[in-house]
């Protein structure tokens, strides 16, 4: 069963909270690889590293958050939102094709969750 078809299980969640999950996992996802990418690519990517491992906890964080229908999910949002914000500001920085992606990605996630967090 893929992400899409679990998250479309969870009745309380509107097709906004469904889109903000599944963007949330994505973002996880990129972040880890674009980390791990990092890692191998030398000196001044200590930052990027830093950042996109913050987004992959604070990302996975909110979409669990998101699934129970926890009160301080709307919070979790406006920070999730600043965090990829900040983040895909240090990954476009980077030519490397895994930091690009993982903007792209990034920018997506801040906007669904800024309409969370509003």
């Amino acid at each position: 069963m893929s992400l899409t078809d679990t998250v479309s299980q969870i009745d309380h969640l509107a097709d906004e909270e469904r889109e903000c999950i599944e963007n949330c996992f994505e973002a996880t996802e990129a972040c880890e690889w674009c980390a791990d990418e990092s890692a191998d690519e030398g000196e001044g990517m200590a930052e990027c590293i830093r950042l996109c491992r913050d987004v992959a906890d604070v990302a996975s964080l909110h979409a669990r958050f998101m699934a129970r229908d926890s009160d301080y999910s709307g919070d979790l949002a406006a920070v999730c939102a600043d965090l990829c914000e900040e983040c895909a500001e240090e990954c476009e920085q980077h030519d490397h094709d895994h930091c690009q992606l993982c903007a792209e990605v990034l920018r997506e996630c801040a906007e669904t969750c800024r309409e969370m967090a509003s």
